[in-house]
């Protein structure tokens, strides 16, 4: 018997192997026309002449969850929950097959196996992965605003205790191999190379035998489970979920807060009641806007790893050596991604020993932290190590293809920079500057090749801010482009093109949004106030405070530049003058918005307020009106860029703002903000706010002509 979407075999033992192979898809995941033919074969497998199933994949991850396009096909909350009761069905028959009818289910796991591809898994008596370092297992659901779906809500905290299911569904974050194994959620881990193997010999020898096998538990699960048996326990533990979820989403998300009570209706009313509540839940958290807002994003950052970054057919230019000049925090996590994410070899450059030592310590911390999660074996730490030196000399440039500088933000110093390195590298050497705000072309004047430069503005800490935003010239030449975006890919990065100006995207609109907060501030609103409604509004943390993480000093300098360049709208009052004067620099010297003691943010530093010469009795102000002017003056300004060219679309502008700023997720981004207010009610809001506080509110013409026509910004 042949399938479109599986491979079937049947040996002489009675062992059924059956490997998931979704036609047409480069991997697979849980499509209506998968699940239809699923059925099929579990109507095969339960049959006489089967004794025991292996469940695998013939592609090279094992389901990396639901094809996330079928969400948009569903008519209604009825209808989810008709396709969900469905697939319910079949997975109930293929827990069936061991559960009441004596076969044994081993699935075998290489890859990605998440969401629906875990909840398949759950089904089978016995779990196998590979100790592949891309072998992962989680339930991440809650970043697409849903929750589990085909049974995961039930039996994952069955299986691997309350606490870690709770923890795995609740957080969204996935497991890898060694993890898996300790919570008991995969039974054994095998190297890939005998997976299938393996896996066919324990279903024989479980054939007729029960469970032969069964995961083993650390100490500590299993105090946790037993602490889990009775009531006392048990609240306690949905307490702590509870607690810890409204913590890290603010209440913004509902889907986690549904996944708990999921799992709560399961444990006290059965599980099916917790099927049921599920279900339900799913079909109602599918259509909210938070979901939309969030699929949104899934969709436009899979569309980003296909995008070259150009229009045209060039082609990127293999990089293997790259230089960083600079070996701070920037160029220590320039140099780290691209040794450990590119495989590049790297050479940090700076102009002395400590300077060299500096980069080569952040890297290597990198690395300590990779090999602590176990991402990176002990071999492998060591040979990304000799694979990254350093030096205060012009030594080993030669034969660079791509040149990274990371200095101070001087138009000087960077024009400096591209002067020596073009006068000892190749002819079709790079150079890309990691400035946050001056202008490319500018840097670009004080060379002999400004097609090969171009911009790759980073966000620090750059090994775990997940952007880059590459700015390409007039002059840029695509192949350069296309090499910029591929290098960034290739050190794990969403990578969006935008058009040179000057701040580019991120650094521009956060530029009238710092500003509004100082008006406020000179308006007499507190420093509690304007970052509390920020964060109230979904921003993980607020404007002041970001200015003291940044360094209020930069955020100054960055400021200047863009008043120079935009004028009166990128102008703030005269506030942060008395902040540098009084050598207010943020966390970096202690002193800032907030106190610190050792590092430790402490609560707000009430002579701030001296510094900034205004007075320390601060007037009460509605947090909803703050983050009103705070958002549609972001909002407001990322419209200006697309109009100005400088975003390629609105999907980037989306895509930028939330991966590069914090922009809310759950609200989508700027252009998903204005659709989902609609563009006549910002308009509206917008003219209301620049009659009342000036011309910076003024509406970009982008959205007066949305607001005209009725055309949306969607993608």
């Amino acid at each position: 018997m042949t399938y479109d979407n599986f491979r079937f075999d049947l040996d002489a033992d009675g062992v059924a192997t059956v490997l998931i192979d979704r036609a047409g898809e480069s991997m697979n995941t849980l499509g209506v026309d998968l699940v239809t033919e699923l059925s099929d074969v579990v109507g095969r497998l339960e049959q006489d002449d089967v004794r025991a199933v292996v469940l695998g994949s013939a592609k090279k991850d094992f389901l990396a969850g639901a094809d996330i396009r079928m969400f948009d096909d569903f008519s209604g909350p009825e209808d989810a929950i008709d396709g969900l009761k469905a697939m319910h069905a079949i997975f109930q028959r293929i827990e069936d097959l061991h559960a009441t009818g004596g076969k044994p289910v081993v699935v075998a796991i290489d890859g990605a196996c998440l969401g629906g591809g875990l909840e398949l898994a759950l089904t089978g008596s016995m779990r196998i992965c590979t100790a592949s370092p891309r072998t992962q297992l989680g339930q991440p659901e809650v970043q697409l605003g849903v929750i589990p779906g085909a049974g995961g809500t039930q039996r994952l905290p069955a299986l691997v205790g309350l606490a870690s299911g709770l923890e795995m569904i609740v957080g969204g974050k996935p497991v890898r191999h060694h993890k898996a194994r300790k919570l008991g959620l995969v039974d054994e881990v095998v190297p890939p190379e005998v997976l299938l193997d393996v896996a066919r010999i324990r279903a024989v020898e479980a054939i007729g035998a029960g469970r032969s096998r069964g995961p083993r538990m650390s100490t500590e699960i299993l105090q946790r489970l037993a602490l889990e048996k009775n009531p006392a326990g048990r609240g306690f533990v949905f307490k702590k979920a509870t607690d810890a979820m409204l913590d890290a989403t603010g209440g913004h998300y509902p889907a986690p807060g549904r996944a708990i009570e999921a799992i709560r209706i399961g444990v006290e009313q059965g599980r099916d009641a917790g099927y049921a509540a599920e279900i339900r839940f799913f079909a109602e958290l599918v259509f909210s806007p938070e979901s939309e807002a969030l699929r949104s994003i899934f969709f436009a950052t899979n569309e980003l790893k296909a995008d070259p970054g150009i229009d045209g057919d060039a082609e990127p230019k293999s990089v293997d050596h790259i230089a960083v000049m600079g070996g701070g925090l920037m160029g220590g996590g320039i140099a780290a991604v691209s040794a450990i994410n590119a495989g590049a070899t790297v050479r940090i450059k700076e102009v002395d020993e400590s300077g060299v030592e500096r980069g080569l310590g952040y890297v290597a911390r990198v690395l300590g932290k990779q090999a602590k999660r176990r991402r990176l074996s002990e071999f492998e730490v060591d040979r990304v190590r000799n694979r990254v030196t350093g030096t205060t000399t012009w030594t080993g440039f030669a034969a660079t293809d791509l040149v990274i500088e990371a200095v101070f933000e001087s138009l000087e110093l960077k024009q400096s920079i591209v002067t020596e390195v073009e006068a000892i590298t190749e002819q079709d050497t790079i150079f890309a500057s990691n400035t946050s705000s001056l202008p490319i072309a500018d840097i670009a004047e004080a060379s002999k090749r400004p097609e090969n430069v171009v911009g790759m503005h980073y966000f620090s800490p750059v090994e775990r801010m997940p952007l880059l935003e590459v700015i390409r010239t007039d002059e840029t030449a695509d192949w350069v482009t296309a090499t910029a975006v591929q290098v960034g890919k290739d050190q794990g990065k969403t990578v969006i093109v935008v058009r040179d100006g000057t701040g580019f995207y991120t650094t521009r609109i956060l530029g009238p949004y710092s500003n509004e907060a100082q008006f406020l501030l000179a308006e007499g609103a507190s420093v509690e106030d304007i970052d509390g409604a920020m964060t109230d509004w979904g921003f993980p943390v607020g404007p002041l405070l970001l200015a003291d993480e940044v360094g209020i000093d930069v955020g100054a300098h960055i400021s200047v530049i863009l008043a120079d360049a935009f004028g009166d709208r990128m102008v703030g009052p005269p506030l942060m003058r008395g902040l540098i004067d009084d050598d207010r620099k943020g966390r970096k010297n202690g002193r800032g918005f907030y106190e610190y003691d050792q590092g430790e943010r402490g609560d707000v530093d009430e002579t701030v307020y001296d510094a900034l010469g205004v007075s320390r009795e601060r007037t009460p102000m509605d947090r909803t009106a703050i983050a009103r002017r705070m958002s549609l003056a972001l909002i407001n300004e990322a419209a200006r860029c697309l109009e100005d060219g400088i975003l390629r679309s609105a999907r980037d502008g989306d895509i930028g703002a939330v991966f590069g700023i914090g922009y809310p997720p759950f609200r989508g981004g700027p252009f998903w903000t204005i659709d989902a207010m609609g563009a006549g009610a910002v308009v509206d809001e917008l003219e209301s706010l620049a009659s009342e506080h000036g011309e910076r509110f003024s509406p970009a013409e982008v959205i007066v002509s949305a607001a005209k026509t009725g055309s949306t910004f969607r993608h």
